[in-house]
């Protein structure tokens, strides 16, 4: 029953294309069975909408007159590198203001420039024979400049942990508040419409895959950051802690502030939810059958953030079906749960990525190349050490 991805695409191309969701999909295999729903549909669409910390914009303003090298920048207050040539620029998303903290940060800039405003920016830098001007101050609309593209080095965890807190006092995470005695549990994932859950082991998402990048067409650039292929899965193959992760790349100016959102998180710093969307091609039944999976076949690491520490003890393992129930049970006792990513978002994220394949023609690409495989690498710590270690 295999299909390639030259005739997946020539029926995009026509028209002729069934695809579904992800939800979608899942339920048809229920109806049918795996196999028939492979036979039937050619691409299943995946996606994703949380907040995702390793994220920003590569800037290029242009040049003034006389030109400037830029070594110190700020946009609306917030520092950007600037150790990228004369006018270039990269803004960070968590990068917090120097005048209002993490009330405002990279993100918000972001969000700014996605919705029409026009950005203060503000640099000095050393003053040489061929940039002689030593500061500028001036506002840039997205509009002005010549390239704006996000580059984001780590999104769409595959999987993540589930938070609770077992010490007497309220903590603040990238995971939301966590009330003391396991007063409540938060996670973040879309679960089975989730993109890297739904191909475990990477056959399909790899460099150079197309996909959706908060509303514009984007590609996968690289294996994303602390990208963990080697970790423990379930029996089917599905990673049950933090394991793969893309960094992804897609123009500033074709996305939308729709698929988009600044986020500061109290206590903890500045964020931003970032929407990604991944087209699946069926290829075969091994990958129909994980396309398959629903939330109550996928589960999640529950950790204690409690302990402050590389390594934070597991309470075991629950699935998205139960963390969506609204309440678990963890060492005994009932625990309300709340997602910080947005599933109702992530379902218009696959419905219209849905729309761009089946109705506008957005074809698949094959990776150029596949993903660090499970068993080929682990992530390192960092570890202190002296100079006379070295």
């Amino acid at each position: 029953m295999a299909k390639s991805w030259e005739e997946i695409n020539a029926r995009i191309a026509s028209g002729d294309a069934v695809v579904l969701t992800a939800e979608e999909f899942g339920a048809l295999a229920a109806d049918e069975g795996v196999s028939a729903a492979a036979k039937r549909v050619d691409v299943v669409t995946t996606a994703t909408f949380g907040p995702m910390c390793s994220s920003g914009v590569v800037l290029n303003f242009g040049h003034s007159d006389p030109p400037i090298r830029m070594t110190e920048i700020t946009l609306n207050d917030v520092p950007a590198s600037g150790g990228l040539a004369a006018v270039d620029t990269y803004l960070g998303v968590t990068e917090a203001s120097t005048v209002r903290g993490i009330e405002y940060g990279g993100a918000h800039v972001i969000e700014d420039l996605l919705r029409g405003r026009a950005v203060r920016l503000k640099a000095s830098g050393p003053g040489t024979d061929c940039y002689p001007r030593t500061e500028i101050d001036t506002w840039v609309t997205l509009d002005d400049l010549n390239q704006a593209y996000f580059f984001n080095p780590r999104n769409a965890y595959q999987n993540y942990a589930v938070a609770v807190n077992t010490t007497d006092r309220v903590l603040h995470t990238y995971l939301g508040t966590l009330l003391p005695r396991l007063g409540n549990a938060t996670y973040c994932s879309a679960g089975a419409l989730s993109p890297l859950l739904n191909d475990p082991t990477y056959r399909t998402i790899g460099i150079g895959s197309r996909i959706f990048v908060a509303g514009a067409p984007g590609y996968v650039a690289w294996e994303g950051t602390q990208h963990n292929p080697h970790t423990d899965r379930d029996a089917h193959g599905v990673p049950v802690r933090p394991a793969g992760t893309i960094a992804v790349i897609a123009d500033l100016k074709q996305a939308s502030p729709e698929y988009f959102s600044a986020a500061t998180f109290t206590g903890y710093g500045v964020s931003s939810f970032v929407g990604i969307g991944v087209p699946i091609p069926v290829l075969d039944e091994e990958i129909a059958a994980t396309l398959a999976l629903t939330d109550a076949d996928l589960t999640a690491t529950i950790y204690d953030y409690g302990v402050q520490r590389r390594s934070r003890p597991s309470l075991g393992t629950v699935s998205y079906a139960e963390l969506r129930s609204g309440c678990i049970e963890v060492e005994g006792k009932r625990v309300p749960t709340g997602p910080i990513s947005s599933l109702p978002k992530a379902r218009a994220i696959a419905a219209e990525l849905k729309r761009w394949v089946a109705e506008a023609g957005f074809t698949l690409s094959a990776p150029a190349q596949l993903f660090p495989q499970v068993g080929s690498q682990t992530t390192k710590p960092l570890e202190i050490r002296t100079g006379e270690a070295i």
